[in-house]
């Protein structure tokens, strides 16, 4: 349901002017050059200063409940008789980590914990979209279009906000996503592009159709180049950055002691670290991962959910490590579908929900606290007798990042049909 093409074939438009301005070629070790071009680099390297905004999404429907526990909600343990997370215990990591004395983390990503005690991490419970929908797909599309219920928007809320502020001679790695496809929350005019791996650094274009990858990386690209700028009298400069291409990724080492996981969420978040730090125009990147559908033996502190967010909260903490003081300029958001059924079912899973919880991970965040108005776990209090009811529309936590760090103000259009300046959440994001 994940993986679509971008429709509509936009090529890709770099000059030499921008790779000398952007000195695109940071990820190269300097003594791997050639002199004449560690003089170049020298001489032209510098750092955007840009904000970052990093988006991830769990596909599948995850189940907030279980992720962020409230374990002083008696109907919790009543609706939950065997996946349940037990209350906070002083000597035991087989319960819930206690956040704020209401809310407790799932003891699986207890990396997340000093995030959050030093207000680097903030949670937003009771989160989500409107529209009542249980289709994993319409849900996800919704969420990708930021037009809950609207099913003929083409264009994604993460390209329309690239939209707002448009850049000449912008980094064809203005917006990224993780992958072999570009997903729906990053189609649109906006200039976007797909990278399956940096390892072998194939670029997927906005291009329709099977969606092949560009073979030969950068020398593709500067093939498929209009900027004639570049042709020629950009020679040297192209080939200098081509060697990001050449050189090998494997032999990329994290900072401050960070181990990202081996999964494939892991590696993505370890080579979205190594893009940001190449300083070659970076802004928005997308990367998801999948298998939160937990309909049967989801599991309470071991099992299926378990082992999803032992990798979640291993990656999320290794970036967050890797980047060190880089940070300052990053925010990471998670989201998903929809959140699963507060009652457990007979399988001992969950079912499709509504309402769930999200994540804002950064140096801009006013962390260290679980945000929202919590709707309460009573029979009458279920959104249709069922689920957690929704009391934070995602749009309204999107818009405050938006606004606050990226410095969009006026949101009409990525998020059109919602008010986002009466409905930003308030205070999540230092000014």
């Amino acid at each position: 349901m994940s993986d679509r093409c971008c429709e509509g074939v936009r090529p890709l438009k770099f000059s030499r002017r921008y790779f000398l301005k952007q000195g695109g070629i940071a990820m190269v070790g300097m003594s791997a050059m050639p002199a004449f071009l560690q003089r170049a680099v020298a001489a032209s390297l510098v750092t955007t200063g840009k904000k970052q905004f990093v988006v991830l999404f769990q596909r599948g429907a995850a189940d907030g409940l279980n992720i962020v526990v409230p374990f002083a909600e008696p109907n919790y343990y009543r609706l939950r008789p065997t996946i349940a997370i037990p209350q906070p215990r002083r000597g035991t990591a087989d319960a819930a980590i206690d956040l704020d004395g209401f809310f407790g983390l799932h003891p699986s990503l207890a990396p997340l914990e000093p995030l959050f005690h030093t207000n680097q991490l903030a949670i937003v419970h009771a989160a989500g979209s409107p529209d009542p929908t249980r289709s994993h797909f319409d849900a996800q599309d919704f969420m990708e279009s930021g037009t809950p219920g609207v099913k003929a928007t083409e264009d994604g809320w993460l390209n329309r906000a690239v939209q707002i502020e448009p850049e000449e001679d912008a980094s064809p790695f203005r917006a990224v996503a993780m992958g072999p496809n570009l997903p729906h929350m990053l189609h649109g005019s906006a200039s976007a592009i797909a990278l399956p791996d940096l390892k072998q650094f194939k670029v997927m274009p906005q291009t329709a159709g099977s969606g092949a990858a560009v073979e030969g990386g950068f020398e593709a690209m500067y093939a498929q180049t209009v900027d004639h700028a570049l042709r020629g009298t950009g020679t040297e400069t192209f080939e200098a950055i081509d060697m990001l291409r050449k050189v090998d990724p494997s032999k990329y080492a994290p900072e401050n002691g960070a181990q990202y996981p081996t999964s494939r969420l892991g590696q993505n978040l370890q080579q979205i670290g190594q893009l940001l730090k190449a300083n070659i125009g970076v802004e928005v990147l997308f990367v998801d991962c999948g298998g939160w559908d937990n309909h049967v033996n989801e599991g309470g502190v071991q099992g299926q959910l378990s082992n999803l967010l032992k990798d979640l909260g291993q990656g999320l903490a290794a970036f967050h490590q890797d980047m060190g003081d880089r940070m300052r300029d990053v925010v990471v958001v998670t989201m998903s579908e929809f959140g699963r059924t507060a009652k457990e079912n007979g399988n001992r899973g969950t079912d499709h929900g509504h309402a769930n919880c999200m994540f804002v991970m950064g140096g801009p965040v006013k962390g260290g606290r679980v945000y929202g108005n919590w709707p309460g776990l009573a029979d009458h209090q279920l959104n249709e007798g069922r689920d957690l009811a929704l009391t934070t529309d995602f749009r309204s936590v999107l818009s405050e990042v938006l606004a606050k760090h990226i410095g969009l103000i006026d949101l009409k259009t990525v998020f059109p049909g919602f008010d986002s300046g009466a409905r930003r959440f308030p205070g999540l994001i230092r000014t």
